[in-house]
Parts: C-alpha cells; structure tokens; sequence
C-alpha cells in the first residue's frame, strides 16, 4: 500500500497556500504517496490523522483550537511524520506554544524583506546527511528568516546574518538555523525555512530538498 500524507494549506494569502500545496501534492504523488488535500484546519479534528504517515502543513499565521491542535500533536508524538516549509509551518498559529514545541522554531522578522540575497551553507552534519546528499551550498533572492530556535533541533544549513541592516546588526554575526530535523516523540519533524513564492518552493535545489524531507519524516 503506498503510504498517505495530509496537506493543510491556508491562511495568511502572501505564502500562497493553495499553489504550494499544489506543488507539494504533486511532489508527492511522483514519490508514491496517497495525497489528501484540505483547506480547512477543522481537518485536523475532522479527519483520521492516525491513518496518515505523513502531514504536511502550510498554513501561515491563522488560529488553532485545542480542539483541532491536540489531534496533531497526538499523531506526530505516535510516529506520523510532520514536514513543511517557510511560514507554512514556523509562522503558523502564532499562539500556540505547542505548535511551536513540535516544529522546533517560530519565524519573528526576516529582515530586507523579500529579495534580500543570502547563501544557505550545509553544516557539517548536513554534508553527511542523505537528505542533502550531492547539494552544496547555494544563493538565493527571498526572504531570509530569522528564528527562534528549539537548541534541540538537528542543524543541517544555515545562513549568515546581517546581510540587510536591522536592530539586530549590532549583536554581529550568527549563523541561523534553515533546515533542521528533530523527533517528537515518535515521529520525525522536518523543517525548511527557505519557500516564500511557489518559484522558490519549486526552484532546486529547494523542491529536491523537500521531497527528501517528506520522505525522512513519512512513518515508515
């Protein structure tokens, strides 16, 4: 049987839900996946999460209820796998704490706004990781997020800041975590902050790097 995902996409209309989940439905469908779709985050309480090996949200900002967050919560600490990109996924629910604590982040500025030219750079520990394997460093034109981080979380690239000026240029430099991976219990969480447009969710090696995501974290 081939194993199911869920995409919940919504939200704030900037992140374009709907074409990301497109083209994550799309991603998904080639790899082998059964793909639900909803728009609707009552499709958490609604639906059967447990019987889904993968949940993939993009949903920015927005409201949760308990109601339709402890299912999620549930799923992923059993083992259903939780993989998402950009706002999406850390700048979704701003007050649910819980959220943020099976994420691993939380999006608070992204200073230059959107064009701002960065590089993501592999860690060390992203250079030995098969999601990365045969990727090196690369350059984009986005938005470029700073974080609120869990320490917990698997680094695998990270970008440089400042590149824009901000009230944040006079700490010097930090490397920001981009793309990480941690466990919550026993489910595998996949993050990639990198995904403003549905151009840069679809340019490589961005999509390679998504796709390599779901498939870590999907229940095996």
């Amino acid at each position: 049987m081939p194993r199911r995902a869920l995409i919940v996409y919504g939200g704030w209309d900037g992140h374009h839900p709907k074409p990301v989940a497109e083209i994550f439905h799309r991603a998904l469908a080639a790899d082998g996946f059964d793909v639900t779709l909803s728009d609707r985050v009552e499709a958490f309480a609604e639906l059967d999460l447990q019987s889904f090996d993968l949940i993939v949200p993009h949903w920015t900002m927005g409201k949760i209820e308990p109601a339709q967050l402890k299912p999620v919560i549930a799923a992923v600490r059993s083992g259903v796998g939780l993989a998402g990109c950009h706002g999406g996924m850390c700048d979704a629910f701003r007050d649910a704490t819980d959220w943020h604590f099976m994420t691993g982040g939380q999006w608070v500025a992204h200073p230059g706004n959107d064009g701002t030219r960065y590089t993501v750079n592999l860690t060390p520990l992203g250079q030995t990781d098969p999601i990365l394997a045969g990727i090196t460093d690369f350059d984009l034109a986005s938005e470029q997020y700073y974080m609120h981080v869990d320490p917990a979380v698997r680094v695998l690239a990270t970008t440089r800041f400042p590149v824009a000026d901000g009230p944040h240029t006079p700490n010097g430099q930090v490397d920001m975590p981009v793309i990480w991976t941690k466990r919550f219990g026993a489910g595998r969480v996949f993050y990639n902050a990198t995904g403003h447009t549905p151009q840069v969710v679809e340019s490589e090696p961005n999509l390679t790097i998504m796709r390599r995501g779901f498939a870590w974290a999907a229940r095996k």
